[in-house]
């Protein structure tokens, strides 16, 4: 249903996007990921309409989203946009922001809607509340009660729970996407949180110096990153460095490992001492160090002491996964 080819867009003779195409189902979630100025903002403001690019197409099946130098009011009526800038009337009460949104030709069912909205973003309480009395998180979940009040197709989601504490944030993602999903809204979601990603994004498109560089299914790109800037935005990351027998021949090549997949051994495998060992919660991350000095970052289910010597092994099936998906075999 979504269309989207953008050849080139500059800001004051500066390039941040370059060659982005891809295209998005009805109902589908595409994440988008990528160091800060990456381009993940720019590319949401272009589909939406605030920004003018010149040879490029945005395209809602057959509907043309004609931009700004078209649009007096960026959007089209299809599409919504939570910018991190919530933009909302601050005098006025939760309700009164919500019901704003909504159509005036549907007067009768406002109440029932608003209320469903608020109970989505768990505000019921907060009814007639005057916004500019709530917190931060509080605005952002408003904010996004606003985009969805009249359904949009597509959705376009830029760090929408970045002001949320953890405690709100994971109970809100779990019913906000499950609400899209049954609904069928499509949507692109900005983000830097991988919980915001890899439960909930069919897809994910990784932005680095505004360029593409990578976009797959979500697990996919997980589970078998082709370097190692798309690794490091799921998480930690270890390069680690192996030797290959080809055609008679050792060749010396790297494999990246994340630090759950290590397997400890007390007899062989890569020698390593510990350095530091960090408690979180149904593991440990322990940080050490290979005799050449090199640092790596493995689990481990108990505390280890800073001192202790592991072997550290790794699955063939990692390895060739991994290799594979860098370029190369075992």
């Amino acid at each position: 249903m979504l269309n989207v080819q953008i050849s080139s867009f500059s800001y004051q003779k500066k390039p941040i996007l370059e060659d982005i195409n891809f295209q998005l189902d009805k109902g589908q979630h595409l994440a988008l990921m990528g160091e800060s100025g990456s381009g993940k903002s720019t590319l949401l403001k272009i589909i939406y309409g605030i920004l003018h690019v010149e040879n490029s197409s945005i395209q809602w099946g057959d509907k043309v989203a004609l931009g700004p130098n078209y649009n007096l009011v960026p959007g089209e009526s299809y599409m919504k946009y939570l910018s991190q800038d919530f933009d909302l009337m601050p005098y006025t009460t939760v309700s009164e922001n919500i019901a704003q949104h909504l159509s005036v030709f549907e007067q009768e069912s406002h109440a029932e809607r608003i209320q469903e909205l608020l109970n989505l973003i768990e505000l019921e309480a907060f009814a007639n509340v005057k916004v500019k009395n709530l917190s931060g998180g509080q605005q952002q979940r408003v904010a996004l009660a606003r985009v969805l009040a009249q359904e949009p197709e597509l959705l376009l989601l830029d760090e929408p729970f970045g002001h949320i504490d953890n405690f709100k944030r994971n109970t809100l993602r779990t019913k906000l996407f499950s609400y899209l999903r049954q609904k069928e809204i499509t949507i692109i979601t900005a983000s830097h949180d991988t919980d915001d990603v890899l439960p909930y994004a069919d897809h994910t498109m990784v932005l680095q110096n505004g360029s593409a560089i990578a976009l797959d299914k979500t697990k996919t790109l997980y589970q078998n990153p082709p370097n190692y800037y798309v690794a490091s935005l799921f998480g930690r990351v270890n390069e680690v460095p192996i030797r290959l027998l080809k055609s008679y021949a050792e060749i010396d090549r790297s494999v990246l490992i994340y630090p759950h997949e290590f397997q400890i051994s007390n007899k062989s495998g890569l020698e390593v001492t510990v350095n530091k060992a960090y408690f979180k919660g149904s593991h440990y991350l322990v940080e050490c160090k290979k005799i050449e000095g090199t640092v790596l970052f493995f689990n481990a289910t108990k505390k280890l002491k800073a001192g202790d010597t592991v072997f550290l092994n790794i699955s063939l099936e990692t390895i060739n996964n991994r290799l594979q998906a860098m370029g190369g075999s075992e």
